[in-house]
Formats: structure tokens, sequence, C-alpha cells
């Protein structure tokens, strides 16, 4: 096969392992790296091939979606370094920010109960504006300051904060649709 894809994301798409990344030079790494690898290059070729073709695709596109995401990169970094994040087994948060989370909930719900859409949309800027800080917080304590301990805290409350923002998607969404449910 041409192609020998590296386990390490960063280095198959040729970028330096950092939080912060150019998601157009990711985007066209990916773009080059899939007209190498792409299944349908390999229609005439043998079934060892044609498999082999078939798993480097499905290792480009789950390193793309990787280092796409913001909080899967943030973690797949952290994994890098030996720090597990915990995602799925640590979900203990600072009470203050838990209160956040309450607040943001019900918020969410009063504007979706009353088929608010002006107060959903200004919730969304605000949630987006905390995203925004909380991403640059990330960055900064992975790529400058070498605070993985931290920034596996900071990752876990995007998660939280990710999910709020789906809520909101939801709630904008039905409320769209006319069932205000």
């Amino acid at each position: 096969m041409a192609l020998e894809l590296q386990l390490d994301y960063f280095d198959m798409f040729g970028l330096p392992a950092r939080f912060s990344l150019d998601d157009e030079e990711l985007g066209r790494a990916y773009r080059d790296l899939q007209a190498v690898v792409h299944p349908d290059r390999f229609v005439n070729a043998s079934d060892a091939e044609r498999r082999v073709s078939m798993q480097q695709a499905t290792q480009l596109n789950e390193a793309y979606r990787t280092l796409k995401d913001p909080v899967r990169r943030a973690a797949y970094l952290l994994r890098r370094q030996g720090i597990d994040p915990e995602l799925d087994t640590n979900t203990s948060m600072p009470t203050a920010f838990l209160m956040e989370q309450m607040e943001w909930r019900e918020a969410i719900e009063a504007a979706s109960g009353s088929a608010d859409s002006r107060e959903l949309d200004q919730l969304s800027c605000r949630l987006g504006g905390e995203l925004r800080r909380m991403y640059a917080q990330v960055g900064q304590q992975i790529d400058e300051r070498g605070d993985f301990a931290g920034a596996a805290e900071t990752v876990r409350k995007l998660m939280f904060l990710e999910k709020v923002s789906d809520q909101i998607g939801d709630a904008m969404e039905s409320l769209e649709e006319g069932t205000g449910d």
C-alpha cells in the first residue's frame, strides 16, 4: 500500500502535538491522506489490499474526528502524556461548577417552558462565550504551562458544558418544530 499510517494522530497529519491547531491545515492534510487511502482507489485491488485500505481509512477518519473536536483533542493530548482525563468515570466537580450547571439547566427549562426563543438564543451566546473561554484555558494549560492535571479537570468541565449546549440546541429545535416540549 502506498501509505503507512502512523498510530500517533498528530504525526499522521504532520502537525505539532498541541491543543491549538490550524483547522484548515488539518482539513488539507486529511483530504490529502484520504485521497491516498480511500477504499474507492482499491476497487480492483486484491482482497488484502482492500482490507488494508479500509483499515487505514477508518484509522484516518478516527484521527480526524479526534483532532477536529476540541474536547476529544485535549483528551487525546492528555492520554499521550499518560494522564487519563477519566471522562467516563470521574464526574466529581467543584460545588460552584455544579451549581452553575443547575442554573444553566433551569434557565433552559424556563425559556423552553415559555417558548422564549430569544432567551434561548441569549443563553446559547453566553454559553458559547464560556466554551471559548474554557477552550482557551485548556489550550494554555496544555500548550503553555504543561498543567495536565488542571487540563484534565477543564476537559471534564467542557464535557458538561457541551451537554448543556446540546440541551439548548434541542430546546431551540423543539421550539422551531412548534412542539414547545
